[in-house]
């Protein structure tokens, strides 16, 4: 039977090679950068064999000259030790390969909807972005391409701030620089008082993004 104990984000952290992997909401991802579309199609090929030998299969996202993984254990609903073991496994394949880690590329986008009444406006975002309902408060690309859109409950109408902000969730050691990057290119702190689990921008006109890690979150 798979082992389904959840691990600590900050364990797995530590576990896994800082070069390649940071952990990401409830998942892994390395991002590779790779001299040509064949050695990465390579990669891709031996990363299926070793997730068929494992019984433990990641998301794999193939580009010209990058691979992104993405691992997860759904059954236990976050990361355990097959996660970092597959982990493991592949920064060792890409060592073979002589496949260099290109960490401030591993992020993970998701759109956030404040609504008064979350399950009148679900179905409405189901049907046209064609994804599946995944949650009381979420939908999802079936494809696994697309951002995932959740909806954040509100207590009253708020028409003086927008109602549709970005969450961009970036490995822990890249939320810095990242905002640094963003208010020198005009945009502004609105509120740090959840950092590091999130940090609330907003651009020249008021509109938001949340900059996250899993630091300072359940489970961190």
């Amino acid at each position: 039977m798979a082992d389904t104990t959840l691990l600590r984000h900050s364990d797995v952290t530590a576990a896994v090679d800082v070069r390649h992997w940071r952990v990401l909401l409830q998942s892994l991802r390395a991002t590779f950068s790779a001299p040509d579309f064949a050695t990465a199609a390579a990669f891709v090929a031996r990363i299926a064999e070793a997730a068929d030998e494992a019984n433990h299969h990641p998301d794999v996202v193939l580009r010209w000259g990058q691979v992104t993984v993405t691992t997860t254990s759904h059954d236990a609903g976050g990361l355990t030790q097959r996660d970092v073991d597959l982990a493991a496994t592949v920064s060792a394949l890409a060592d073979e390969l002589g496949l260099e880690g290109d960490v401030p590329r591993s992020e993970i986008l998701e759109i956030a909807i404040d609504a008064l009444d979350i399950p009148a406006v679900v179905p409405f975002w189901s049907a046209v972005m064609g994804y599946d309902v995944s949650g009381d408060d979420e939908v999802t690309d079936p494809a696994g391409i697309g951002p995932t859109i959740w909806f954040q409950q509100m207590d009253a109408p708020r028409p003086q701030r927008n109602r549709i902000h970005f969450d961009i969730t970036v490995p822990h050691d890249q939320a810095e620089a990242r905002i640094a990057a963003a208010i020198s290119a005009g945009g502004h702190l609105v509120s740090d008082d959840r950092a590091p689990a999130f940090t609330i921008l907003a651009d020249a006109e008021g509109n938001e993004v949340c900059v996250c890690t899993w630091e300072a979150r359940r489970n961190s």
